[in-house]
Parts: C-alpha cells; sequence; structure tokens
C-alpha cells in the first residue's frame, strides 16, 4: 500500500521573520470581490504607488544588476562570431532592448519597472494567469524578471515561418492565444500552474507561505482572472478548499502539495468526479489532501448528497 507522503514543513510560528510574517492577511474566502486586489498586490512591486508582497528574489533584484548571470550585450544578438542573425532575433532582440531598465549594468535583463510596462503593453493584468503563462514561455526566474536568451528562445519557439512574434502588437495577439489554451487545454493548464510554484516561493525557500499561495489557489481555480473554476452548483470546491486549509492545516505548501492540488482540481473536474467515488484511503495523495476529502465527504453526510455553502 502507497505510503503517504506527509509535508516536512514545519508551520511558522508568530513573531518569526519568516515571509509569511510579513504578507498581508488574506481577505476571507467570500470576499471574491477582492481577490483581484489581494493577488495583484501579491505579484506586484512598489510601482506607482502600489504596496509589495512579492517573493524576496523578486524584491532584492530590484537594486542589484546580477552582472553574474548576464552575458555581454551582443551575446544572444549573434549567437556566434560565425552564424549570421536572424531577422526574428534581432527583431526580438530590439524590443527586448526597449524594456531593460538599466542597459549599462544589466544589458540582457528586464527588471520590475520594464516587465510592468512590457506587460502593459501586452495587455496583460499582472494578476492574471495568462501573466504567469507568460513567465513559463519565457521562463522566468522570478515574477517581474526577463532574462534576454529565455525572452529570445521563447518567443521564437512559437513563430512559425508564416506569423513571427518578433513585434509587441503580434506578441498582444498571442497572449490571446494562451488565454483560450488556458481555458481549453487542461495539460497546459497543468503546466502553467505547475510552473508557478518557483515564482511564488521566496527565494532560498522550499514551500510557499500559507497565504501567497491562496492567493495564486484563487487566480487559478476562479474565472475571474482567467483561470478555471472549481466551484460548482453543488459543491463549493475552491472556498470548502481555503476555509480548509487556512483553518484546518496552516501550513506552507511544499512543491508535491502544490502539484496535487492542481490534480485535484482537475479529477474533480472530470465527469463524475465531483461524487469523490475515484478516491481511496490508499491512494498517493498528500495528508492534506486526503484529510480535506474526507471533510468534504464528511459535510455532504451531515447536508445531505447535494451540498451549497454559498
Amino acid at each position: 500500500m502507497p505510503r503517504k507522503r506527509k509535508s516536512v514543513e514545519k508551520p511558522l510560528t508568530p513573531g518569526s521573520d519568516s515571509p509569511r510574517d510579513k504578507r498581508v492577511k488574506m481577505l476571507p474566502s467570500s470576499s471574491h470581490g477582492n481577490v483581484a486586489a489581494t493577488v495583484s498586490t501579491a505579484i506586484t512591486t512598489v510601482v506607482g504607488g502600489i504596496a509589495a508582497k512579492l517573493p524576496a528574489r523578486v524584491k532584492s533584484s530590484k537594486n542589484g544588476a546580477k552582472s553574474h548571470r548576464s552575458k555581454p550585450s551582443g551575446f544572444y544578438q549573434s549567437g556566434s562570431s560565425n552564424s549570421p542573425v536572424s531577422p526574428i532575433q534581432q527583431n526580438l532582440s530590439k524590443l527586448f532592448d526597449h524594456y531593460r531598465d538599466n542597459p549599462k549594468d544589466a544589458p540582457d535583463r528586464i527588471g520590475i519597472e520594464g516587465a510592468q510596462k512590457y506587460l502593459t503593453d501586452l495587455n496583460v493584468e499582472l494578476d492574471e494567469v495568462a501573466h504567469l503563462a507568460i513567465c513559463d514561455l519565457l521562463q522566468c526566474p522570478s515574477i517581474g524578471e526577463f532574462e534576454r536568451g529565455p525572452f529570445i528562445s521563447g518567443w521564437r519557439s512559437v513563430s512559425t515561418a508564416d506569423k513571427a512574434y518578433d513585434t509587441i502588437s503580434r506578441q498582444a495577439q498571442y497572449v490571446d492565444i494562451i488565454r483560450k489554451k488556458l481555458a481549453t487545454d487542461s495539460a497546459y493548464f497543468k503546466q502553467v500552474y505547475r510552473n508557478a510554484f518557483k515564482l511564488a516561493k521566496p527565494e532560498g525557500q522550499r514551500s510557499v507561505p500559507m497565504d501567497s499561495a491562496i492567493d495564486f489557489w484563487n487566480m487559478f481555480f476562479r474565472e475571474g482572472k482567467g483561470g478555471i473554476e472549481w466551484n460548482t452548483s453543488t459543491t463549493k470546491w475552491m472556498d470548502l478548499w481555503c476555509a480548509y486549509y487556512e483553518s484546518q492545516s496552516k501550513r506552507p505548501v511544499n512543491k508535491d502539495l502544490w502539484n496535487m492540488v492542481g490534480e485535484l482540481v482537475l479529477k474533480t473536474r472530470e465527469p463524475g468526479g465531483e461524487s469523490l467515488e475515484w478516491w481511496t484511503e490508499d491512494g498517493a495523495w498528500p495528508m492534506a489532501v486526503d484529510d480535506f476529502v474526507a471533510y468534504v465527504k464528511d459535510k455532504r453526510k451531515a447536508e445531505g448528497d447535494t451540498m451549497d455553502i454559498s
């Protein structure tokens, strides 16, 4: 029988100087109209007077150029001394240059201010799932940061002979393709969701603070910002999960649990998935998910097979 996967992360204690303590407490799950504002502050910086709640590595990157990671400014433009530069590569490199924060000290990096301007020009909101899909496509090391090499290779990978995504207007068109793909392709949605784990966790830590994880879950698993709706007419899954996790688990979210929450969402959305008949006690789910499923089953027994907590 498979052994349950038990989180080894310890709950964060009040008074510690951990990132969780510095985060603003999430609004109650019933205040769905404020989810966008909550998530936005979770992934933006102090630009235009917006208070930040970023992972630590994003804040620190604003002041440092990370020169040890930067290549000479012509490195990605030429590829090698003997190779001609393709037009699409030239165009993408020029576009990248337009948004750089510090061309002299960090010629191959777009920082927080440049990243926000770039996303604005793409008509992408900071607190929508399409933003994180772009981070996945361009392999951003953190939210609010783009590097020249992955920026060029990412856009080249989706370009075709008939259409090169080497201008801001064409890339904005591709964002529309991303939005449609997120809504229709569950495998792609799962890819973007799993990649977001590294963006959500603070630098040097193995887990995402609970409050921040709930912010990201609200973005991914509600329709308002391009996510998929987990709540249904019979079971308010998302509301139940957030309420349960905040009151019962209260732990940082490690990678295994992060991934398996995504699997749980997709599983319950399958035909007949809401019945939970597929769930068994000897399954390989993390203990937090097992406990949550038992919690939902108990509520159903108490309230009847049809459960509506709205």
